[in-house]
């Protein structure tokens, strides 16, 4: 990239509009006493909203050294009462063997249409083989046959072995719908920490912090 290129898209970035608004209220004054709930509500005005994709979260892990890796998933449950989310992946996958290496991890959402960002980290824990089997059975045709797929993160040698590889496996759900890959695996994440940030187009942003300690939510706000 010239030096001419380079200075273009440093101005393009810079002048890029961002968080233009109109956003919705934040009232911190009345938010909810527990960040589950308030997530709840937030999480049901996007949906109301016709939010794109509210359910799409990035998750962010760290391996057993700390060198932290984040993917884009889908959000496949909520506990507002336990403030737990439940995600789900192959266990052989990078983020599985993160998680089995390091079971601490952070889960962030950014809804630009409400100008809102949530973020939640706490310890992960796997759940048993019936909440696989629920999730996996529950998934349409096209993600099943990309579970039997196989190999999640791993090197692929070419475009033609993945469409071997997903040949096989639409066979294997056409043959046998009841089956469950063995990596399948559901995640929750029970939040320790949740931040809420409502944008504001004048950027006078408010930002709200949970803290759970002792089975207590404790929050303040911070600065922008």
């Amino acid at each position: 990239m010239s030096g001419t290129e380079a200075e273009a898209l440093r101005v393009r970035l810079r002048t890029t509009p961002a968080l233009t608004g109109p956003f919705p209220a934040f009232e911190v004054s009345r938010a909810e006493a527990a960040p589950g709930p308030l997530f709840l509500r937030w999480l049901t005005e996007a949906l109301d909203d016709g939010v794109p994709e509210p359910h799409v979260t990035t998750l962010s892990t760290a391996d057993e050294r700390g060198r932290p890796s984040a993917r884009v998933l889908m959000l496949r449950d909520v506990d507002p009462d336990r403030c737990a989310f439940r995600f789900a992946s192959e266990a052989a996958s990078r983020k599985g063997r993160e998680l089995a290496a390091n079971p601490y991890a952070a889960l962030s959402w950014y809804w630009p249409r409400h100008g809102r960002q949530i973020r939640a980290a706490g310890p992960v824990a796997v759940l048993d083989r019936a909440a696989a089997r629920a999730d996996f059975l529950g998934r349409g045709e096209a993600s099943r046959i990309s579970g039997f797929t196989g190999s999640m993160s791993a090197p692929l040698e070419s475009e033609g072995a993945y469409a071997d590889a997903r040949e096989r496996a639409r066979r294997t759900v056409a043959a046998e719908p009841e089956a469950v890959p063995d990596g399948h695996t559901v995640y929750e994440l029970r939040a320790e920490e949740m931040e809420f940030f409502q944008g504001d187009p004048a950027r006078f942003h408010r930002r709200l912090c949970y803290h759970r300690q002792d089975g207590n939510w404790t929050s303040g706000l911070l600065w922008p």
